[in-house]
């Protein structure tokens, strides 16, 4: 997601749905509620799961579809798709142009990135479309059946995966996704005189502190060598142990190749400052951002920003050479952005009497202006990690992550 104030709303998108009804979410709140009334207090992270996948009722798995409450680089306009996939394409000549190289996104969403990506990589680039097997990873049912119907002219070309399916050591080619890793479930935790405290969920979706679920959530502060306890009583913040998870999964299945990760964050010493005590979860809908986290449950977004560092560090340990990290706008400047801006401001001076749509030419000036705001989709950090390449492989300059002068 981006600041509530850059939120611009795709119009292919219908307002609402059936499933997105105040029943829907009532129905939600009292299974949940059930369940903890039945065992319990749960972790933030297990509240988390629910609200956002729960069958049929969580947000991701509802009829909202995504973009009617927020928006990301995808929606704005097909430039992403397409510099995104120059990037891609380089990796695949740097391994040398293998007849066979697999794209998998993470969390496709409504599909509308792999549509713009896939479309321009068929015209673009044909010797690439050839080698190209593109496959998708995606746990909702509800945006698998969108992703479906909106790819379904690319044919035999997409297939849909679960990383079940994916044999150990078996990819060449490249894992990327975009806004995947905030929307999974954080714990959150809040020093106490001294102490880490883990924040749990009772039956009226009041917040109690109980012992840390897992030792992983104390590790994890002791890896990146932050004294947490040191902090002032009430102070706050989230965990993502599933990001670990996910790393073990990316570092299991990829054999040669890369991992291209875009998402909103920070580095983990400016994640976990003393200064940001109230931590960096947000509830978003109807493109506004919220604190509270317990009402409209389902009908609202979740997320937390993910920590960089983290990515990094374990990566390494995991196999993940760490390559690079820059901005979004820097990402898409180095892709050739810029270039595209220069050529849309030739557009309006039309040559030969040729038409031109100004009111289009300046929509997408205003598209491709948003990815570049630092305060907005600019500011999203992109990192690249790599597994498996050969010395000459790992020190290729990668034309995304290039300095810039």
């Amino acid at each position: 997601m981006i600041a509530p104030e850059q939120h611009l709303r795709d119009p292919s998108l219908p307002l609402s749905s059936p499933l997105s009804s105040p029943q829907a979410t009532q129905k939600l709140q009292e299974l949940i509620g059930s369940r903890i009334r039945a065992q319990g207090p749960v972790t933030f992270a297990q509240f988390m799961e629910w609200a956002l996948y729960e069958p049929g009722l969580g947000y991701y798995e509802r009829g909202s579809p995504v973009g009617s409450d927020y928006l990301t680089s995808p929606h704005l306009v097909a430039d992403f798709a397409q510099l995104l996939a120059e990037q891609i394409h380089q990796f695949w000549h740097i391994l040398g142009s293998p007849p066979a190289f697999k794209v998998i996104e993470m969390g496709a969403g409504s599909g509308r990135l792999a549509q713009d990506w896939l479309t321009y990589v068929r015209s673009a680039n044909p010797p690439f479309w050839q080698a190209l097997e593109y496959g998708i990873l995606e746990r909702s049912a509800h945006l698998r059946q969108l992703q479906q119907e909106r790819l379904a002219p690319f044919g035999e070309k997409v297939r849909w995966l679960d990383w079940d399916g994916i044999p150990d050591e078996s990819v060449t080619g490249c894992f990327f996704s975009n806004e995947l890793v905030d929307a999974f479930p954080v714990h959150r935790v809040q020093v106490q005189d001294g102490a880490l405290r883990e924040i749990y969920v009772d039956c009226d979706f009041r917040e109690v502190l109980g012992d840390l679920s897992t030792p992983k959530l104390k590790e994890y502060f002791v890896r990146l060598g932050i004294p947490v306890e040191t902090y002032p009583s009430g102070y706050q913040t989230e965990v993502n142990l599933k990001a670990l998870e996910w790393l073990q999964l990316l570092a299991r299945k990829l054999r040669r190749g890369y991992v291209l990760t875009i998402d909103y964050g920070h580095t983990a010493q400016r994640y976990y400052s003393p200064h940001r005590a109230q931590g960096t979860l947000l509830a978003y809908r109807q493109h506004g951002s919220y604190t509270d986290p317990y009402v409209r449950v389902g009908s609202q977004d979740l997320t937390a920003h993910v920590d960089f560092t983290t990515l990094e560090q374990v990566g390494e340990s995991l196999g993940l050479r760490y390559l690079g990290f820059t901005r979004q706008s820097n990402f898409l400047v180095n892709l050739g952005l810029t270039e595209r801006l220069a050529a849309l401001s030739q557009m309006g001076n039309p040559v030969d009497g040729e038409a031109v749509d100004v009111g289009q030419v300046l929509q997408r000036r205003h598209a491709l202006h948003a990815l570049l705001d630092p305060m907005g989709l600019g500011g999203f950090g992109v990192l690249v990690q790599a597994k498996g390449l050969t010395p000459s492989e790992y020190a290729h300059p990668l034309r995304g992550f290039s300095e810039l002068d």
